[in-house]
């Protein structure tokens, strides 16, 4: 059975509710999922995902100069052995993600962050289009 990981940040629990939305999405097409938040997170070598979704708010200006908080940033960066791993990014926002997923992308070491895809959600909830998009992300 494939895995899925998804580590999120969230500071007011929208963009927790949208990690537990895209685990019972992946769950629901027989991954085994483990939804955490940065701050719980402990490397487990009982639990070696195939797949890793990386959650962040987005903090900074309205439209420009936006970036993930440092304790994302902190914990992104300490990650080893992403080069083994299907990675996509998400985000929740106010008004749009701007440069949000370009300053994900910066503090991950150790793969290719080219075509990582990238789910975004205003409110928590998954639409159509996310889940079209982690169906194929995870064929």
């Amino acid at each position: 059975m494939k895995k899925a990981l998804i580590v999120y940040r969230s500071r007011t629990g929208i963009t927790k509710r949208y990690g537990e939305e895209i685990g019972r999405f992946l769950a629901s097409r027989n991954i085994e999922t483990m939804v955490t938040s940065v701050e719980k997170y402990t490397e487990s070598e009982d639990f070696n995902p195939d797949y890793l979704l990386l959650g962040c708010w987005t903090a900074g200006f309205m439209l420009i100069f936006q970036h993930p908080d440092k304790a994302w940033k902190k914990f992104a960066q300490n990650l080893d052995g992403l080069n083994n791993k299907k990675v996509a990014l998400f985000t929740t926002y106010k008004i749009a993600t701007g440069s949000m997923f370009a300053s994900m992308k910066k503090h991950l070491q150790g793969t290719n962050t080219d075509d990582l895809p990238e789910l975004r959600s205003r409110n928590g909830s998954l639409s159509e289009a996310d889940k079209n998009l982690l169906a194929k992300f995870t064929e």
